[in-house]
């Protein structure tokens, strides 16, 4: 099986700090992997690495066998990859739907102008509700953003990354503001597109909806790559559990 996402010993500094020191890792079709860390860990700009948003000092990112390392984001995302933010920021003015529209036809585009004006196209409104009902959101999809709680704008966030038909899909902290509830429901949404074939890599805090849905972990503490494996026995490691509970590995192996 080849490898889908290969980031090879990225890099990433800004100023004198170094935010992230040679992380690598690799992502099978079809896997879930969970990129986790405690806070401050570098996984975010390690993300951000990833889409482009940031550029590397050394290191590569490969999609699908290409080297995409000195693309652009827009590049990169008609290459195959998709990016859930952990702070959703949809258009106000716009309906669910219309948001989500506005994506599919970027998709088809050659610049966001020209998506924005044809999103009244019924192929990409009715792509965007069948998306928003793949995520769960298709009853507020006639809503506007203002008046939907977080976990329906998380949905429709994740439907908007869909519309752009990714190899693999970035989800930046999805579970994040959620209640213990809604974030079972979310996580088993993202259970189900990873089944229907999605490839996902996830960042996320919710250790315990982590450890029930990811295959694989990569852990990252202090911008180097801590562990890598079965979430189970990297989570047994005395250095895993130091990084969480703040400790000594010493002491936490105790």
């Amino acid at each position: 099986m080849s490898t889908l996402l290969d980031v090879r010993d990225v890099t990433v500094r800004f100023g004198g700090v170094t935010a992230v020191e040679n992380v690598g890792f690799a992502v099978q079709p079809g896997e879930l992997l969970g990129l986790i860390g405690p806070n401050g860990a570098g996984k975010t700009t390690l993300m951000r690495a990833i889409t482009g948003v940031v550029q590397p000092q050394a290191g590569a990112i490969l999609l699908d066998g290409n080297d995409i390392s000195d693309l652009p984001v827009h590049r990169r995302v008609r290459l195959g990859l998709g990016l859930s933010q952990q702070l959703v920021r949809p258009f106000a003015s716009m309906t669910l739907v219309e948001n989500v529209a506005l994506a599919a036809g970027y998709g088809r585009t050659d610049g966001p102008l020209s998506a924005l004006a044809g999103i009244g196209r019924s192929r990409e409104l009715a792509r965007a509700r069948e998306l928003l009902d793949l995520v769960g959101a298709g009853g507020a999809a006639d809503a506007m953003p203002d008046n939907q709680p977080l976990g329906f704008l998380k949905r429709a966030e994740v439907a908007r990354a869909l519309a752009l038909e990714p190899k693999v899909l970035l989800l930046d902290e999805p579970l994040a503001g959620l209640n213990q509830a809604e974030a079972s429901l979310f996580a088993d949404t993202i259970v189900q597109l990873n089944k229907e074939g999605l490839t996902v890599v996830l960042i996320e805090h919710n250790l315990g909806e982590v450890m029930r849905i990811c295959s694989r972990l990569v852990v990252v503490d202090n911008g180097r790559k801590l562990s890598e494996g079965a979430p189970r026995k990297v989570m047994a490691e005395p250095a895993v559990r130091a990084a969480y509970l703040g400790v000594e590995a010493g002491d936490a192996a105790a």
